[in-house]
């Protein structure tokens, strides 16, 4: 969530994306085009476009790709272990959910120094909603519909058989582990209140946690700006870094968190005319079942986000990692507990 920095494109990369062309389309492909991307959570994200080689388009049409690249020097695991997301994208892309395909992986570290993923380059646009591009016609008829596609395509990626198709994936992360791990990273606030408020929010979430939780394949940061639209549709679904299989109904609670404006100062409000309770009810018809907990989830993301600020907060005022877009959710960011507890 949120501007991060565009990366440069060194020439270790060219050097080596050329190379990569020419091994895995002919030697007479080029790469052209190379630019960086908004990156996703963890990596360095760049798009690129193939001519020529055995692809007999020297013409006109490129094929055009992304290729993320794990951060060097970093331990691999969870969200900075980019090669993971190649088996469950190629799994849900079977499954005719709108992601990339993943035609080249790698965990090696023999083609780009880090291991990798190339992922064919959907169509569209994100919809940031603090501040969506110009590009997008932003009456409520407009918008409405980009978040109603987001609730409605959630209940084909919950019902996946993650089971089967991602066999030796990744064990399931338990609930009450999605609450407490976040202790140690909003411990790390500059502001005591910010803490104080999270210990609370944890500690409700805690005593009120469901009993039992569907488990499957959860985005993450299910919001529209990681997804792409184009002429007012969804084209795809975008930024998968931080999946895992968990809960389910977290991505829900994320998506109708994010159009909440209640938890919103007024420097963020979300472009989102779709409210919350409409968001559930159109998840819950596509899962064929309602869920009482629906908000207690809408909760706990609201205290991630917070605990998440607390910390990126920190880094940017230390300007151990400046990225201005936190002293915007820096207004928010007790708002985010506060909440949280009212709504549980």
């Amino acid at each position: 969530m949120g501007n991060e920095e565009r990366p440069g494109v060194d020439d270790a990369l060219r050097v080596n994306l050329t190379r990569f062309v020419e091994r895995n389309f002919g030697g007479s492909a080029r790469a052209e085009n190379i630019e960086p991307m908004l990156g996703g959570h963890a990596g360095l994200t760049f798009g690129f476009d193939v001519f020529g080689g055995d692809l007999d388009n020297s013409g006109e049409q490129p094929l055009s790709y992304i290729i993320k690249l794990a951060p060097k020097g970093v331990r691999r695991e969870g969200n900075t272990d980019v090669y993971r997301t190649a088996p469950l994208l190629n799994a849900l892309h079977e499954e005719g959910l709108p992601v990339p395909a993943v035609p080249f992986a790698s965990p090696h570290e023999d083609e780009f120094e880090v291991p990798y993923v190339v992922m064919e380059k959907l169509e569209g646009r994100e919809f940031f909603i603090w501040e969506p591009d110009e590009s997008f016609d932003l009456s409520d008829e407009k918008v409405a519909p980009l978040w109603r596609d987001m609730a409605e395509v959630l209940p084909r990626i919950h019902q996946v058989d993650w089971q089967s198709k991602l066999p030796n994936w990744e064990q399931p992360r338990p609930l009450e582990e999605e609450i407490t791990r976040w202790e140690k990273i909003y411990g790390k606030a500059l502001e005591p209140e910010w803490i104080r408020l999270a210990d609370e929010t944890r500690i409700k979430l805690l005593k009120t946690m469901p009993q039992q939780s569907l488990a499957g394949i959860v985005h993450g940061d299910y919001q529209p700006g990681n997804a792409l639209y184009k002429d007012g549709k969804l084209t795809g679904l975008i930024d998968w870094e931080l999946v895992r299989i968990g809960a389910v109904l977290q991505d829900i609670g994320w998506l109708m968190f994010s159009a909440d404006p209640a938890f919103w100062s007024d420097n963020m409000k979300p472009c989102a005319p779709v409210g919350s309770d409409e968001l559930a009810d159109i998840y819950q018809r596509g899962m064929g079942s309602s869920f009482p907990d629906i908000h207690w989830y809408q909760a706990l993301a609201a205290y991630q986000l917070g605990s998440i600020a607390c910390l990126n907060v920190r880094l940017h005022r230390k300007k151990q990692r400046i990225d201005p877009i936190w002293e915007e959710f820096a207004q928010s960011t007790s708002r985010f507990f506060s909440e949280a507890m009212k709504l549980i």
